[in-house]
């Protein structure tokens, strides 16, 4: 009689030492497991709800401003070092660890316009209502009373300051945009193109010799320091607040507008621009991108920050509080995991910019458990219960009320164009698209 006795090579199954995982063995042939597809499912869409669950984006709150907030600026190398100005004149920096303010400086009379640190953050930068450039040292001082390093007297209206990257050149914008360098007292160079007046600049951070600036007749201006003027300008329907360039992207740009949206354009080809970022409900004052150039975060005077993906026309989130008045500047901080808004109700306040993020620190077996659950939701993002829960938001009723009429605004448009189309001869009411709606003409 023959007996079949069930054997099995130790190796297979012996740990080497105790701390090694227990080796199991796996028939992966999906014959055997039916149930596969709807277990994972089921793993998705608790890991969407749990997501939700722990959606606590707040942080922090950052108080000691006496009147609203009206510029920040983060340091190029300390990532917990930011600062901000204020209406009253003042400008403070803060330290986002200690969550204080670690030094105040009276920087002018009257409201502190721009502030910018310069590329080695030994130093920063300051413009007010006062007409005046002050350079400042950004050690710690135990004087009450600090003075500048530097002052410089504009001849005209300054509004905005940008440093270039790894350079001792600046520029400013007012009556016209101006560079200038840190040994004079005058602009090195000027450049003007028939505006009244610049609200914004901002150098680009790759190509180091292009900068772009927001203008009072709806206009965005490129320029090039190597140039002896203005090298393209496009017009849009409505003013445009601020600029943010993408730092991995040296061609692309966001602007922030009047009419609500938010508009990415390839400097290459401005008479389209790239996307239409949509859902705020208000005027958009501020656009910062991330150090990764794949996101960007959006405020404005509907009382809410929303952050987009760079590719995406509509808002991934939505940070907001009972407190929080309008929305004056924005920054995404340097390690990718906060984001700082300034409003004008004298506060500071860090999110994290990923709502549901762990703070501290994660062990390989948490990590790997939380890039499991990630992809978990990524590949049934499309099933229509986990993205009904993945997509919903609780928002405040002012702007729930806003998005229903401008819901109906956009309905009566479309009818009305519709209307008008079927009722007119063939190819007298063009087709538009969307995207090129609110641009006006471009000139070079």
């Amino acid at each position: 009689m023959k007996v079949k006795v069930l054997s099995r090579n130790p190796d297979e199954y012996l740990r080497e030492t105790k701390t090694s995982i227990h080796r199991i063995p796996r028939n992966i042939d999906p014959s055997l497991h039916p149930f596969e597809g709807p277990r994972e499912y089921v793993r998705a869409l608790n890991a969407t709800k749990l997501e939700r669950v722990f959606a606590k984006p707040f942080v922090a709150n950052l108080d000691g401003h006496k009147d609203g907030i009206s510029c920040l600026a983060k340091h190029p190398t300390k990532l917990s070092t930011i600062i901000s100005g204020a209406y009253d004149g003042e400008v403070k920096v803060w330290n986002l660890t200690s969550q204080s303010c670690v030094q105040t400086y009276q920087a002018h009379d009257g409201h502190v316009r721009d502030v910018c640190f310069l590329p080695d953050g030994s130093q920063f930068l300051s413009v007010g209502i006062d007409n005046t450039i002050k350079t400042w040292s950004s050690e710690l001082s135990e004087s009450d009373h600090i003075v500048p390093l530097h002052t410089i007297i504009s001849k005209s209206v300054i509004s905005s300051i940008s440093h270039q990257r790894k350079s001792k050149i600046f520029a400013t914008c007012g009556d016209q945009c101006q560079l200038w360098e840190h040994e004079r007292n005058e602009p090195i160079r000027a450049f003007s193109w028939n505006v009244d007046s610049l609200h914004h600049v901002q150098f680009n951070p790759i190509d180091k010799h292009i900068l772009a600036s927001c203008a009072s007749d709806r206009s965005i201006i490129l320029y090039d320091t190597r140039a002896t003027g203005p090298i393209r300008k496009v017009v849009m329907s409505l003013r445009s607040n601020m600029v943010s360039w993408n730092p991995m992207e040296a061609f692309v740009f966001t602007a922030a507008n009047e009419d609500f949206n938010l508009y990415s354009y390839d400097i290459r080809q401005l008479n389209s621009p790239l996307n239409v970022h949509k859902d705020m409900t208000s005027a958009v004052t501020s656009v910062d991108y991330s150090p990764t150039g794949r996101e960007f975060v959006a405020g404005g005077y509907d009382k809410s920050l929303r952050l987009y993906l760079a590719h995406q026309g509509h808002s991934r989130d939505i940070y907001h509080t009972k407190r929080m008045q309008h929305v004056t500047h924005t920054v995404w901080s340097l390690d990718n995991k906060f984001v700082i808004s300034a409003s004008d109700e004298m506060n500071l306040r860090v999110w994290k910019a990923h709502a549901s993020e762990k703070l501290g620190y994660v062990n390989n077996k948490q990590r790997q458990a939380l890039d499991y659950s990630e992809s978990l939701k990524q590949k049934y993002a499309h099933h229509p219960q986990i993205r009904r829960i993945a997509r919903h938001r609780q928002v405040p009723r002012h702007i729930y009320n806003a998005q229903a009429e401008h819901r109906a605004i956009r309905s009566k448009q479309k009818r009305k164009e519709s209307n008008k189309r079927t009722h007119s001869a063939p190819g007298t009411v063009p087709q538009t698209k969307e995207r090129e709606r609110a641009v006006v003409k471009e000139m070079e």
